[in-house]
């Protein structure tokens, strides 16, 4: 069996965090618990870390340490967890938004169209939304908002088109299915490219991607204590853009708020105006991480 998920910017991220030993820290994307494991090394005995993630394959991952919790639920919850677990204000909170390795190389789950399978693409199983759903129920309008908004492809509607002629004779189940209905809309040179943008609007909507990602980027100021940090990695620009959007103003859509004096006061300051990017050996030991964009922000002391 293959590796669950190789950690992107591992070390990069853990610098980020700027770790206390006896912190409490959060990583919102458990998953194989590679970013976890390397924050517990720099962890003392009295520090704290919590791991969310709602995918229960990513359970058998959980470590086996008193100083670890694993949460099993979407961190849009965030808030409620720590409250439950006796927790306000944490040090430090690490969100590696891509998908892992292990999604993609499961036949099973869908993420791919590397191989045939089910169209279903839910990080929560227990999900009532799956790909094959959104393809085969929803109206020919939303599916092409979806691939021009999530996907970024400018033939959305001509695609959106094509999928509900094709559902009419009969549901759209497979991968396979779902790849001859789109590829004569993809030019040869950039048809993977395109099809992975395909792919990752309909993840995106099945998994209400943005939206979570808003609660949680919300809900970070009031959970980090003052000096606390917190460390974004996102793999395409739509999540990138609004991580840059609230860090910069403390809102997802970037609009600057200005006080009598002309001030801009945010919640959160940038540690780096630009996003960090891995390195060539990086990319070349883990090509997975080839789009990874670090930002880290700190809550003001």
């Amino acid at each position: 069996m293959s590796e669950y998920h190789t950690p992107a910017l591992l070390h990069e991220t853990i610098e980020g965090l700027n770790i206390r030993p006896d912190g409490i820290y959060v990583d919102v994307t458990f998953g194989g618990g590679g970013h976890s494991r390397e924050i517990m090394n720099h962890l003392g005995e009295k520090g704290k870390l919590l791991g969310f993630d709602q995918d229960e394959n990513a359970y058998a991952n959980r470590l086996d340490d008193k100083r670890f919790i694993f949460v099993r639920s979407n961190f849009r919850y965030i808030s409620n967890f720590l409250k439950y677990h006796g927790i306000d204000k944490v040090d430090g909170i690490l969100a590696d938004l891509g998908v892992s390795s292990h999604h993609f190389d499961s036949a099973e789950r869908g993420f791919s169209f590397r191989f045939d399978g089910q169209l279903d693409m839910r990080m929560n199983e227990q999900s009532t939304l799956s790909a094959e759903r959104v393809i085969n129920t929803y109206a020919e309008d939303k599916l092409a908002d979806l691939f021009y908004y999530y996907g970024e492809l400018t033939n959305s509607r001509k695609l959106a088109s094509a999928i509900v002629k094709a559902r009419a004779e009969k549901p759209v189940t497979t991968i396979q299915e779902l790849m001859v209905i789109l590829q004569p809309f993809f030019k040869f040179e950039r048809e993977k490219k395109d099809l992975a943008k395909a792919f990752q609007a309909i993840r995106i909507e099945v998994n209400n991607e943005m939206g979570t990602l808003g609660e949680l980027l919300t809900q970070i100021p009031n959970l980090l204590k003052p000096g606390g940090r917190v460390a974004v990695i996102t793999y395409h620009s739509l999540e990138d853009r609004m991580v840059k959007n609230f860090v910069r103003s403390g809102n997802l859509e970037g609009t600057l708020e200005k006080d009598f004096f002309g001030h801009v006061h945010t919640p959160l300051k940038a540690i780096n105006n630009r996003p960090i990017v891995p390195s060539d050996d990086e990319i070349a030991a883990n090509p997975r991480s080839r789009s990874a964009k670090l930002r880290v922000a700190e809550k003001p002391v």
